[in-house]
């Protein structure tokens, strides 16, 4: 029994009496009594975690529910759960300028109406990668492909476009070299052999994909010579480079969802599998989880799977989804979080001994504030209170709320997520996120891309349907977020079957644009006009003795009224890869006071009396070696 003292030590959370994925003969309940006769599998669908079930409470646990209800839109600990709002315009528009850009090729991913297993659902990730290194960022789609083949009229690849500089792009897959149909999953950048050009690595359903950047305009297919191209029946999702051991050369973690062997998987009238009565694809539980996988690299083109050496296998939570690594204890070590679905979110903490241990559960960042594991899909770190800590932002299934763990020091994170504001929504299911500074006030935003799972869903008046908008919670400076959407263009508002989000100033203006994986529908960027003037900074790193991209380098920027950190990040978001140069808002501050750099060999370069409104190249130990200025 949870006594009245311990009760009100967490912040009131809305009584969730849905649940998230479907299983065999199970439906979700609204908040009705149990059937005291249940078969197996909806009992075992009660074991689960995050399964639609029916919601048991004990007698002595009614008023506590009750009292949720009760309070739920009243204060907690004293903070009111609606943030005062600001009267400043937020400053920015998003208008999607996807097809006078050029980006014209749809996402193919699974039938646009019914599917059969959990492979046609997730949607793949999207990219902003500079291939080419003439400063202009370009753009990289994964694609999918459908489970009974496709017609001649549809050309399902992966798509590299070229940025033109003039704000469109061109389409050189082939040109590229990277032509390839399948089940793709994520994408990452990292120059994994130091070569001065950044190295794709594609994720898939079956074989990964490990595309060498060759430095000429053109890639070449490593995977299965490198020692990452995976099974047959391993499901590769979330991904990220990340120099894990600080040796100078990139490693690489790629989560893994589900073991899925098509020929033995449940179709949905195997259960059947029911979602508020209707019959979807069945999983994740129930079926056989996926392993994540650490692969460090050798030095000469390889890479050796170091999993349970590691302890990469010893983790709480399986069926992972997004990946993020950040330094979470700001010990100079990179850590590595996964976001999983129906299962304990993990958190694997760097030992400094080439080892990882899941802290998750203990750090307080593996389930709700209310004990639950959740449907985890993307996940994002930015330091949104500037305390020098970076927190964590993760969307979830519908049904409940986003979840944003403030880190209170060392890696120890308490569950803000209704205090903060954002208990708002649960309508919606939320897949690419990011802490972006949408309007250069210094203060990170944060922006989420929104997709029913289901397309079955559009038979049911209950839900938000397939198509979702986005959401755009504007950073009130005081720890408190507001959902800014209706301010920020008809472009976020306007439903899409959205699954992978990058961030990134493809057009060079100093603001942030936002690049959207779509499903059975065209990919949607949102380039983002600012009207308020406000400056920023942006911060581009080539690493000598740490690894070239400088991936893991923690950046403070110090300006009159303050100071921001963020860090040089491959992967991230929901299967996707943000711009690697490192961006500041800095408000009305034309000048910033220092930039520091401390880089994954222990070097700290600093940089003093900057200018505001350009992009600085600063090179390990020896500093700025280009100056860039960028015109609106």
């Amino acid at each position: 029994m949870i006594s009245l003292l311990s009760f009100r030590s967490f912040p009131v959370r809305r009584c969730r009496l849905t649940h998230h994925r479907a299983d065999y003969k199970v439906e979700l309940s609204d908040c009705l009594p149990p059937d005291p006769i249940m078969s197996m599998s909806t009992r075992a669908a009660n074991n689960s975690s995050s399964r639609p079930r029916f919601l048991y409470l004990r007698d002595s646990q009614t008023w506590l529910v009750l009292l949720c209800l009760l309070f739920c839109s009243s204060e907690v600990n004293g903070q009111s759960l609606t943030p005062a709002r600001t009267n400043d315009p937020l400053g920015v528009k998003f208008t999607n300028v996807a097809p006078q850009a050029g980006l014209k090729a749809t996402t193919i991913y699974g039938d646009e109406h019914k599917n059969r297993y959990l492979l046609e659902t997730t949607g793949a990730g999207a990219a902003f990668i500079d291939y080419d290194n003439d400063g202009w960022q370009d753009i990289f789609l994964v694609n999918g492909t459908r489970l009974d083949g496709l017609s001649p009229r549809l050309n399902a690849t992966n798509r590299l476009y070229r940025n033109n500089g003039n704000g469109t792009f061109t389409d050189l897959t082939e040109k590229a070299g990277l032509v390839r149909s399948g089940w793709g999953q994520s994408v990452c950048v990292g120059d994994y052999d130091n070569n001065g050009y950044d190295d794709l690595f594609i994720s898939s359903y079956g074989k990964n994909a490990l595309y060498r950047n060759n430095g000429k305009g053109t890639f070449t297919e490593l995977a299965e010579k490198a020692g990452v191209a995976n099974n047959s029946t391993r499901w590769g999702s979330g991904c990220a480079f990340v120099d894990y051991d600080r040796d100078g050369l990139l490693d690489l973690f790629v989560a893994s969802y589900i073991d899925l062997d098509l020929r033995t998987a449940p179709l949905p009238e195997t259960g059947p599998c029911l979602y508020k009565g209707v019959m979807v694809a069945c999983g994740p539980p129930g079926l056989k989880g996926g392993v994540n996988a650490l692969y460090h690299n050798n030095g000469n083109g390889t890479f050796a799977d170091v999993s349970e050496k590691a302890g990469i296998t010893k983790t709480n939570g399986t069926y992972g989804l997004g990946v993020l690594v950040a330094d979470f204890d700001n010990d100079d070590w990179p850590e590595i979080y996964v976001a999983n679905d129906s299962a304990p979110a993990a958190l694997y903490h760097n030992n400094k001994n080439g080892t990882f241990t899941d802290i998750g559960v203990e750090a307080g960042c593996a389930f709700s504030i209310d004990g639950k594991p959740q449907a985890g899909m993307g996940v994002t770190a930015g330091d949104y209170d500037r305390d020098g800590w970076l927190d964590i932002f993760k969307t979830n299934f519908s049904g409940d709320t986003s979840s944003l763990y403030r880190n209170t020091g060392k890696a120890a994170f308490d569950d803000v997520t209704y205090p903060a504001g954002m208990g708002l929504y649960t309508r919606w299911l939320g897949w690419g996120c990011g802490f972006v500074d949408v309007n250069n006030d210094g203060w990170p935003d944060i922006f989420l891309v929104n997709g029913h799972v289901y397309p079955e869903v559009e038979k049911l008046t209950t839900e938000a349907g397939y198509a979702q908008r986005k959401v755009l919670y504007r950073n009130l400076q005081d720890g408190h977020f507001a959902d800014a959407s209706d301010e920020a263009g008809e472009a976020v508002l306007l439903p899409n079957p959205s699954r992978g989000a990058a961030f990134g100033d493809y057009d060079n203006d100093g603001d942030i644009d936002i690049l959207i994986n779509s499903v059975n529908a065209l990919p949607e960027l949102l380039r983002a006009d600012s009207t308020n003037q406000n400056n920023w900074i942006k911060i581009k790193t080539i690493g000598v003795k740490s690894n070239r991209d400088g991936i893991g380098a923690r950046i403070k920027c110090v300006t009159a009224d303050g100071s921001q950190i963020d860090e040089v990040r491959s992967g991230g978001s929901y299967y996707s890869q943000n711009d690697l140069r490192v961006h500041f808002g800095v408000g009305k501050n034309k000048a910033i006071k220092t930039i520091e750099v401390r880089w994954p060999s222990g070097q700290i370069d600093t940089l003093n009396d900057l200018a505001a409104n350009q992009l600085i190249t600063v090179k390990e130990g020896t500093g700025i070696v280009r100056k860039t200025s960028f015109k609106k």
